[in-house]
């Protein structure tokens, strides 16, 4: 599956349901805004609400964020609580299914507690109808009955911080959104931010010999995403262990990530067999996702939303009007035998077309 891939965004779950990915991961994140690293606008944006809220002794506002996976939403809201003094309490869209769902978990909130919801595009209707009052007067309507007996009763909840993370802010209603008083998109990171990141993981992991070229390595790697850093940085680690006496250079880790069949660019087999379907089984294109889907053999959705958004930030990939077309960078990076589509460039396809696809 292409969601167990090692530079997949999102936590590796294993067969029993759990997500030994995401527990490794916790023993990583940031605790404090202090040690957070990266997306500096936001965090600055968050600082100041944060001290004006302690100062007032408000909650904070409301606050969607919402980005590609893996950027640290979750992480954001559990740093947030920290700095607030307060707790959070996790949900995500699908698990409120019902109006009545969500009064159990406003109703155990205390004075400026958290309640994050991952996932909030995916809220049903009638789940929004019932969290509008409790964002703006802090409280719930509860229907009882039906017909000419209905009536509503109101339930009273303390002041508290939704904080809603999202992949697909497009999907999200206008007036959830605009209920929402701070709202931030969360950005692929830089290489050195990654590296930062990295050199903090390797302290936290008990690293002993992590050279710097090995870090930027990594970094070049993880598709500017601080999860694949890190899950990339316990392969290499793995290796390094076995193979290199520890050792954590440039060479272990090309060798490392070589038999996860990750490149220097942080492209997999799926991704060079996509790019390879363009540019040889269609000429480089244009093509239609759904053919390029059903030659592979692949879910279209699958395609658009887990491998196309990196290459397209990259530039190896093209996406108009006509189809998808494979770039001259593409077709030199994957070497001969592999075609640029027609007036395929990277400005052709730019990646605000496909990045987020909202």
């Amino acid at each position: 599956m292409a969601i167990d891939r090692v530079i997949s965004p999102k936590p590796i779950e294993s067969a029993d349901g759990g997500s030994p990915d995401a527990d490794a991961n916790w023993a990583l994140r940031p605790r404090t805004i202090a040690e957070y690293v990266g997306q500096r606008e936001l965090i600055e944006r968050l600082s100041i609400a944060i001290e004006a809220a302690k100062s007032r002794g408000d909650a904070l506002e409301h606050l969607l964020l919402h980005g590609p996976p893996g950027l640290g939403k979750t992480t954001l809201a559990y740093v947030v609580a920290a700095e607030l003094g307060t707790k959070v309490y996790t949900t995500s869209g699908p698990a409120l299914a019902r109006g009545t769902d969500l009064v159990g978990a406003l109703t155990r909130l205390e004075h400026g507690d958290i309640l994050f919801i991952d996932e909030i595009h995916r809220l049903p209707i009638a789940v929004e109808e019932f969290i509008y009052p409790a964002m703006e007067d802090f409280r719930i309507d509860v229907p009882l009955d039906t017909g000419l007996n209905a009536r509503t009763v109101q339930i009273k909840c303390k002041p508290f911080t939704l904080i809603g993370a999202t992949t697909r802010a497009g999907l999200l209603s206008s007036p959830l959104r605009s209920r929402f008083g701070l709202a931030h998109h969360l950005r692929y990171y830089e290489r050195p931010d990654l590296e930062s990141i990295l050199h903090r993981s390797s302290g936290l992991l008990g690293i002993e010999r992590p050279e710097v070229s090995g870090l930027a390595a990594i970094a070049a790697r993880s598709r500017g995403t601080p999860r694949i850093a890190n899950r990339l940085l316990r392969r290499a680690r793995d290796y390094a262990q076995v193979r290199a006496d520890g050792l954590i250079d440039d060479a272990v880790v090309s060798r490392a990530l070589q038999l996860e069949g990750v490149d220097e660019l942080g492209l997999d087999d799926l991704d060079r067999a996509y790019l390879r379907t363009i540019g040889t089984v269609f000429g480089g294109g244009p093509v239609g996702l759904e053919a390029v889907a059903a030659t592979m053999n692949e879910d279209a959705g699958t395609i658009e939303d887990v491998l196309e958004p990196y290459l397209l930030q990259i530039g190896f990939l093209a996406r108009t009007r006509r189809g998808r077309m494979l770039t001259s960078a593409g077709a030199d990076h994957l070497g001969p035998g592999v075609h640029a589509g027609r007036d395929a460039s990277p400005s052709s396809g730019t990646a605000e077309d496909g990045l987020f696809r909202e």
